[in-house]
């Protein structure tokens, strides 16, 4: 088995194992999920069709299938897909959910969307020529003037969760691999090596560099948690009514570039010409 086949591998035996752990990420972490929605809710309308790409346990599969859209779920890993079934059902809803890695999409045979979601496989994609393909493959599945919606884990997210974790970054730093994600930041390099998996995590100055090779018009990048991914574990223990002041804020100010290294994940929406 060559390398990348086995990163896979290694991702999809993740994922596998851990789908419960993945949905309670998004339970517990609401501000990705609240912020992300609210800027994908500009363009998606009940009766849309969405393809979900590396959707994982299904959040936003559900999500969109309860607001009246014909969604279909193509996952990495079957453990996520069958939890994702089993979601739907006790949410009351269904939809079509295939077990499949985003290099080979073409073997679903699938029809254009009206928006295609790709979030997550970026985020362990090793080589270059395979995130230009996820990419592509996305969009031969998008029909002209169609959204896409693509995530990238930022390099400083890294240091975010150093930050919010005592002791961190101590052991970044004496772990060589580890090390040039804490040294890529001030270089503007982009990150590949070990993390929850093996990971590619893209400098924030590079994003729209790689995008803008693609047939897109790009209609927004923000930050998916807004500004408030470093204080997420505080905000927790705040008021409803504190929090929901704060959300607001993000939302006024998802979209200033100063602020959207404060973010852990970083979207990409862009119309397909």
């Amino acid at each position: 088995m060559d390398m990348d086949k086995k990163q896979i591998e290694e991702v999809r035996a993740h994922y596998d194992e851990a789908p419960v752990m993945e949905w309670a990420r998004l339970e517990q972490e609401p501000f990705e999920f609240e912020l992300t929605t609210y800027m994908m809710d500009q363009y998606i309308r009940p009766g849309d069709s969405v393809l979900d790409i590396g959707g994982g346990p299904g959040r936003y599969s559900i999500h969109y299938t309860q607001k009246g859209c014909a969604v279909t779920l193509a996952e990495l890993s079957l453990g996520n897909v069958e939890y994702a079934k089993a979601k739907a059902r006790e949410a009351g809803v269904d939809f079509p959910a295939y077990a499949v890695n985003c290099l080979e999409l073409d073997k679903l045979e699938l029809p254009q969307f009206d928006h295609v979601f790709l979030m997550g496989p970026l985020y362990h994609l090793q080589s270059e020529a395979d995130r230009v393909k996820a990419v592509e493959n996305a969009l031969q599945c998008l029909k002209p003037g169609g959204k896409l919606y693509v995530s990238f884990i930022p390099v400083f997210s890294g240091l975010i969760y150093d930050l919010q974790h005592e002791g961190h970054i101590c052991e970044d730093v004496a772990i060589p691999a580890c090390r040039k994600l804490v040294e890529g930041v001030p270089k503007g390099e982009d990150y590949s090596g070990p993390g929850f998996t093996a990971v590619y995590f893209y400098h924030l100055r590079n994003i729209l560099p790689f995008m803008e090779r693609f047939p897109l018009k790009k209609l927004h990048l923000f930050g998916q948690e807004g500004f408030l991914a470093p204080n997420k574990l505080q905000l927790r223990e705040r008021s409803p009514e504190e929090v929901a002041q704060w959300v607001e804020l993000a939302k006024q100010c998802i979209e200033v570039p100063e602020l959207l290294s404060w973010s852990e994940h970083i979207m990409y929406i862009g119309e397909k010409e």
